[in-house]
């Protein structure tokens, strides 16, 4: 099991320390929010992005994905009733799949729910339409690289009106069709809207990518209430084989120590997942 750290936890941190923290404290990888290193990845040079891979390489870190991709930028939107908007947001999808790429990120978490919400005036099926041929222009984009697009169920309090279950997000990602669209779930959301988190994480199966580990009160694993051990047991069961990453939205917390002890709590519980059977 490979373990990373959302990177926007450690706040004004320069990136290269956020590298060298990350590694201190055992991650396997760090998961990159863009809009903390520009507002837009097409601003990022090409020269940033190579210092970000050499980072990675000289802490001994994969970059495990991108996320929050479409956050504080602005004229975006997947499901918009205007095909231009759509069209730009297609571009800058590609756009951001370049970064990935370029940084040697594995992955791209779609959730964004802000630039996917459904306005009034369209209908749940022109969404899902609008959504999926993004997705599979983003998944077509990154192929060569089998860069994976990996959709994201989200729940209401995540400001959220779009796809909320894994089903759904699987069933698009089948739709679609590409070997590198997938699904990410992610542990707050799914604990609201899934009757058994370890259950949609077994019926989602090799979909899925790429997950989240965070707890309901928004902090990282071991400081609430959530059992990790089950969600754990079933990702193993299920060989899967990308990161598990910390992403928190509770900032009030000194960062090293906050995911330090999420990680430590993650590595318990997963010595107990491969200590007990499937059936106990």
């Amino acid at each position: 099991m490979k373990f990373a750290v959302c990177n926007e936890v450690f706040g004004d941190l320069p990136l290269s320390e956020q590298f060298a923290v990350a590694a201190q404290l055992g991650f396997d990888g760090i998961e990159i929010s863009p809009f903390t290193i520009s507002t837009y990845v097409t601003d990022i040079s090409s020269a940033t992005r190579a210092e970000i891979r050499a980072m990675a390489a000289d802490a001994g870190l994969a970059v495990a994905a991108i996320h929050w991709v479409l956050a504080k930028t602005e004229g975006f939107h997947v499901t918009h009733p205007d095909a231009a908007v759509r069209s730009r947001t297609v571009d800058y999808l590609r756009a951001l799949v370049d970064f990935g790429v370029d940084i040697g990120a594995g992955a791209m978490v779609v959730g964004s729910p802000l630039q996917r919400k459904v306005l009034p005036e369209v209908t749940y099926a022109q969404a899902w339409g609008w959504f999926a041929e993004a997705m599979a222009a983003a998944g077509a984009h990154g192929s060569a690289a089998d860069f994976k697009i990996c959709i994201e169920p989200l729940c209401v309090e995540a400001d959220n009106n779009f796809i909320f279950k894994a089903f759904e997000a699987a069933k698009m990602a089948r739709q679609i069709g590409l070997p590198n669209v997938g699904v990410i779930l992610d542990t707050y959301s799914a604990s609201r809207t899934e009757e058994d988190v370890p259950a949609a994480i077994r019926e989602t199966g090799k979909l899925l990518f790429h997950y989240h580990c965070n707890d309901l009160n928004k902090r990282a694993p071991g400081w609430g209430t959530t059992d990790f051990t089950p969600i754990l047991r079933a990702l193993l069961e299920i060989g899967f084989e990308g990161f598990c990453s910390i992403e928190v939205f509770d900032f009030s917390i000194e960062p090293r120590e906050h995911v330090g002890r999420g990680l430590a709590h993650l590595r318990e519980c997963l010595s107990g997942a491969q200590q007990v059977g499937p059936d106990a």
